[in-house]
Protein backbone atom coordinates (compact mmCIF):
# COMPACT_ATOMS: atom_id res chain seq x y z
CA UNK A 1 0.00 0.00 0.00
CA UNK A 2 1.36 3.48 -1.08
CA UNK A 3 1.60 5.36 1.78
CA UNK A 4 1.02 8.82 0.19
CA UNK A 5 -1.43 10.20 -2.35
CA UNK A 6 -0.95 13.54 -4.72
CA UNK A 7 -4.48 14.72 -4.69
CA UNK A 8 -5.25 16.77 -7.90
CA UNK A 9 -7.14 19.82 -6.17
CA UNK A 10 -6.01 23.49 -8.50
CA UNK A 11 -8.15 22.99 -11.99
CA UNK A 12 -10.63 25.67 -12.80
CA UNK A 13 -13.28 23.48 -13.20
CA UNK A 14 -14.29 25.53 -16.63
CA UNK A 15 -16.97 22.52 -17.17
CA UNK A 16 -19.13 23.70 -14.27
CA UNK A 17 -19.43 27.45 -14.43
CA UNK A 18 -20.62 29.50 -13.41
CA UNK A 19 -20.65 27.75 -10.32
CA UNK A 20 -17.00 26.94 -10.27
CA UNK A 21 -16.51 30.90 -10.38
CA UNK A 22 -17.38 31.09 -6.74
CA UNK A 23 -16.69 27.65 -5.60
CA UNK A 24 -13.50 25.62 -6.40
CA UNK A 25 -14.92 22.04 -7.85
CA UNK A 26 -13.52 20.04 -5.47
CA UNK A 27 -15.64 21.47 -2.65
CA UNK A 28 -18.97 20.98 -4.53
CA UNK A 29 -21.06 19.45 -2.29
CA UNK A 30 -22.88 16.13 -2.97
CA UNK A 31 -25.63 14.38 -0.44
CA UNK A 32 -23.93 17.27 1.88
CA UNK A 33 -20.26 15.78 1.31
CA UNK A 34 -17.77 17.96 -0.64
CA UNK A 35 -15.78 15.82 -3.14
CA UNK A 36 -12.56 16.73 -1.99
CA UNK A 37 -13.82 15.36 1.41
CA UNK A 38 -15.25 12.62 -0.06
CA UNK A 39 -11.32 11.34 -1.84
CA UNK A 40 -9.66 12.68 1.39
CA UNK A 41 -11.92 10.04 3.57
CA UNK A 42 -11.19 7.02 1.24
CA UNK A 43 -7.79 7.79 1.87
CA UNK A 44 -7.95 7.57 5.70
CA UNK A 45 -10.50 4.52 5.30
CA UNK A 46 -7.28 2.67 3.64
CA UNK A 47 -4.47 3.59 5.97
CA UNK A 48 -2.60 6.24 3.26
CA UNK A 49 -0.87 8.33 6.16
CA UNK A 50 -0.47 11.56 3.89
CA UNK A 51 -2.51 13.30 0.97
CA UNK A 52 -0.49 16.38 -1.36
CA UNK A 53 -3.44 18.71 -1.94
CA UNK A 54 -2.39 20.98 -5.19
CA UNK A 55 -4.30 24.28 -4.89
CA UNK A 56 -4.62 27.15 -7.54
CA UNK A 57 -8.09 28.29 -7.90
CA UNK A 58 -9.80 29.71 -5.01
CA UNK A 59 -7.20 27.83 -3.22
CA UNK A 60 -7.89 30.17 -0.08
CA UNK A 61 -11.14 28.25 0.03
CA UNK A 62 -9.44 24.79 -0.44
CA UNK A 63 -6.98 25.83 2.46
CA UNK A 64 -9.54 27.30 4.46
CA UNK A 65 -11.76 23.68 4.08
CA UNK A 66 -8.61 21.33 5.07
CA UNK A 67 -7.24 23.54 8.07
CA UNK A 68 -7.72 21.25 10.55
CA UNK A 69 -7.89 17.82 9.47
CA UNK A 70 -6.26 15.09 11.22
CA UNK A 71 -6.50 12.15 8.90
CA UNK A 72 -4.84 11.74 6.30
CA UNK A 73 -2.32 14.05 7.25
CA UNK A 74 -2.64 17.33 4.67
CA UNK A 75 0.37 18.68 3.15
CA UNK A 76 -0.50 21.88 0.77
CA UNK A 77 1.19 22.17 -2.60
CA UNK A 78 0.76 26.06 -3.70
CA UNK A 79 0.33 26.69 -7.61
CA UNK A 80 -1.08 29.93 -6.97
CA UNK A 81 1.39 31.79 -9.06
CA UNK A 82 1.39 28.97 -12.05
CA UNK A 83 -1.21 26.53 -12.44
CA UNK A 84 1.53 23.60 -13.53
CA UNK A 85 -0.91 20.57 -14.80
CA UNK A 86 -1.41 17.59 -13.51
CA UNK A 87 2.51 16.22 -14.14
CA UNK A 88 4.22 19.65 -13.36
CA UNK A 89 1.83 19.20 -9.94
CA UNK A 90 3.57 15.89 -9.35
CA UNK A 91 7.55 16.88 -10.15
CA UNK A 92 6.57 19.90 -7.56
CA UNK A 93 6.99 17.48 -4.98
CA UNK A 94 8.49 14.51 -6.30
CA UNK A 95 11.27 15.00 -3.55
CA UNK A 96 8.11 14.11 -0.94
CA UNK A 97 7.45 10.79 -2.16
CA UNK A 98 11.17 9.67 -1.71
CA UNK A 99 11.34 7.83 -5.24
CA UNK A 100 8.57 5.27 -3.86
CA UNK A 101 5.27 4.67 -5.48
CA UNK A 102 1.66 7.10 -4.78
CA UNK A 103 -1.69 7.40 -5.48
CA UNK A 104 -2.81 9.98 -7.58
CA UNK A 105 -6.40 11.06 -7.19
CA UNK A 106 -8.90 13.62 -9.03
CA UNK A 107 -11.02 15.14 -7.36
CA UNK A 108 -14.72 14.94 -9.27
CA UNK A 109 -15.56 11.18 -8.66
CA UNK A 110 -16.17 8.96 -5.96
CA UNK A 111 -18.25 5.12 -5.62
CA UNK A 112 -21.04 4.14 -3.87
CA UNK A 113 -21.90 0.58 -2.98
CA UNK A 114 -19.14 -1.07 -2.43
CA UNK A 115 -19.00 -4.19 -1.06
CA UNK A 116 -14.91 -3.86 -0.71
CA UNK A 117 -12.04 -1.28 0.09
CA UNK A 118 -11.30 -0.36 -3.87
CA UNK A 119 -7.67 1.65 -2.79
CA UNK A 120 -7.05 -1.88 -1.10
CA UNK A 121 -7.83 -3.40 -4.41
CA UNK A 122 -6.25 -1.31 -6.79
CA UNK A 123 -2.54 -1.81 -3.96
CA UNK A 124 -3.12 -5.40 -4.58
CA UNK A 125 -3.13 -5.32 -8.07
CA UNK A 126 0.24 -3.27 -7.81
CA UNK A 127 3.86 -4.82 -9.07
CA UNK A 128 6.58 -2.75 -9.94
CA UNK A 129 8.41 -5.42 -11.68
CA UNK A 130 5.87 -5.47 -14.33
CA UNK A 131 4.05 -1.53 -14.07
CA UNK A 132 4.92 1.68 -13.78
CA UNK A 133 1.43 2.71 -13.93
CA UNK A 134 -1.99 0.80 -12.37
CA UNK A 135 -5.56 2.40 -12.61
CA UNK A 136 -8.45 1.78 -10.99
CA UNK A 137 -11.25 1.59 -13.95
CA UNK A 138 -15.37 1.77 -13.92
CA UNK A 139 -17.15 0.42 -16.66
CA UNK A 140 -18.51 3.27 -19.04
CA UNK A 141 -22.10 1.55 -19.21
CA UNK A 142 -23.63 2.18 -15.52
CA UNK A 143 -21.61 4.63 -14.57
CA UNK A 144 -22.65 7.98 -13.91
CA UNK A 145 -21.74 10.76 -16.37
CA UNK A 146 -19.63 9.37 -18.70
CA UNK A 147 -20.24 11.14 -21.62
CA UNK A 148 -17.64 9.27 -24.02
CA UNK A 149 -16.77 6.58 -25.53
CA UNK A 150 -14.49 4.73 -23.29
CA UNK A 151 -10.56 5.29 -22.28
CA UNK A 152 -8.95 1.58 -22.39
CA UNK A 153 -9.14 -1.99 -23.03
CA UNK A 154 -8.44 -4.18 -20.48
CA UNK A 155 -7.10 -7.89 -20.62
CA UNK A 156 -7.67 -10.85 -18.84
CA UNK A 157 -4.09 -10.08 -16.89
CA UNK A 158 -5.45 -6.41 -16.28
CA UNK A 159 -3.05 -5.18 -18.93
CA UNK A 160 -4.20 -1.79 -20.75
CA UNK A 161 -4.79 -0.48 -23.94
CA UNK A 162 -5.74 2.89 -25.16
CA UNK A 163 -9.12 3.24 -27.02
CA UNK A 164 -8.12 3.85 -30.26
CA UNK A 165 -10.00 6.94 -32.66
CA UNK A 166 -13.53 5.67 -33.43
CA UNK A 167 -13.66 2.31 -31.02
CA UNK A 168 -15.96 2.52 -27.78
CA UNK A 169 -13.80 0.97 -25.11
CA UNK A 170 -15.53 -1.25 -21.70
CA UNK A 171 -13.25 1.00 -19.09
CA UNK A 172 -12.99 4.58 -18.00
CA UNK A 173 -9.83 5.82 -16.09
CA UNK A 174 -11.97 6.35 -12.75
CA UNK A 175 -9.76 9.53 -11.35
CA UNK A 176 -7.05 7.08 -9.31
CA UNK A 177 -3.82 5.40 -10.17
CA UNK A 178 -0.39 4.59 -8.67
CA UNK A 179 2.74 5.37 -10.13
CA UNK A 180 5.78 5.20 -10.24
CA UNK A 181 7.83 8.20 -8.71
CA UNK A 182 11.24 7.62 -11.36
CA UNK A 183 8.61 8.09 -14.37
CA UNK A 184 8.96 12.05 -13.38
CA UNK A 185 12.65 12.37 -12.28
CA UNK A 186 13.96 13.24 -15.79
CA UNK A 187 11.66 15.49 -16.87
CA UNK A 188 12.44 19.18 -17.83
CA UNK A 189 9.52 21.05 -17.89
CA UNK A 190 7.61 22.84 -14.99
CA UNK A 191 4.24 22.53 -16.75
CA UNK A 192 3.09 19.39 -18.35
CA UNK A 193 0.37 16.56 -18.61
CA UNK A 194 -0.06 13.43 -16.72
CA UNK A 195 -2.49 11.45 -19.61
CA UNK A 196 0.86 11.28 -22.21
CA UNK A 197 2.36 9.02 -19.52
CA UNK A 198 -0.23 6.51 -19.70
CA UNK A 199 -0.15 6.35 -22.65
CA UNK A 200 3.11 5.39 -22.67
CA UNK A 201 3.11 2.70 -20.29
CA UNK A 202 0.42 1.12 -22.41
CA UNK A 203 2.33 1.11 -25.29
CA UNK A 204 5.31 -0.21 -23.68
CA UNK A 205 2.66 -2.62 -21.89
CA UNK A 206 3.54 -1.68 -18.01
CA UNK A 207 0.20 -0.05 -17.77
CA UNK A 208 -2.25 -2.33 -15.68
CA UNK A 209 -5.69 -1.63 -14.28
CA UNK A 210 -8.45 -3.40 -12.17
CA UNK A 211 -12.41 -2.68 -11.92
CA UNK A 212 -13.58 -1.03 -9.32
CA UNK A 213 -16.42 -2.01 -6.92
CA UNK A 214 -19.79 -0.32 -6.71
CA UNK A 215 -21.12 2.16 -8.87
CA UNK A 216 -18.85 4.79 -10.15
CA UNK A 217 -19.89 8.71 -10.22
CA UNK A 218 -18.15 11.12 -12.29
CA UNK A 219 -18.86 14.90 -11.80
CA UNK A 220 -17.57 16.67 -14.09
CA UNK A 221 -20.49 18.94 -15.22
CA UNK A 222 -23.06 20.87 -13.53
CA UNK A 223 -25.61 18.38 -14.68
CA UNK A 224 -23.77 15.42 -13.40
CA UNK A 225 -23.97 17.08 -10.16
CA UNK A 226 -27.91 16.06 -10.24
CA UNK A 227 -27.63 12.47 -11.68
CA UNK A 228 -24.50 12.08 -8.78
CA UNK A 229 -27.50 13.48 -6.03
CA UNK A 230 -30.17 10.93 -7.51
CA UNK A 231 -27.48 8.05 -7.32
CA UNK A 232 -26.48 8.77 -4.00
CA UNK A 233 -30.55 8.81 -3.01
CA UNK A 234 -31.17 5.52 -4.66
CA UNK A 235 -27.97 3.69 -3.04
CA UNK A 236 -29.52 5.15 0.73
CA UNK A 237 -32.78 3.90 0.15
CA UNK A 238 -31.58 0.62 -1.25
CA UNK A 239 -29.35 0.27 2.03
CA UNK A 240 -32.45 0.92 4.20
CA UNK A 241 -34.73 -1.70 2.72
CA UNK A 242 -31.77 -4.14 3.08
CA UNK A 243 -31.19 -3.18 6.64
CA UNK A 244 -34.97 -3.50 7.44
CA UNK A 245 -35.36 -6.85 5.84
CA UNK A 246 -32.29 -7.81 8.25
Amino acid sequence: MPEAAFVFAAGLGTRMRPLTDRLPKPLVAIDGVALLDRALDAFAQAGVGTAIVNVHHLADQIETHLDGRQTPRIILSDEREKLLDQGGGIKKVLDRFAGRPFFICNTDAFWIGARADNLRRLADLWNPEIMDIALLLAPRLGSVGVDWDGDFHRAADGRLTKRAAGETADFVYAGIGIVKSQLFEAIEQDVFPLAPFFFRAAEQGRLFGVALDGKWLHVGTMGAIEEAESAVAEEKDRLRQVAGEG
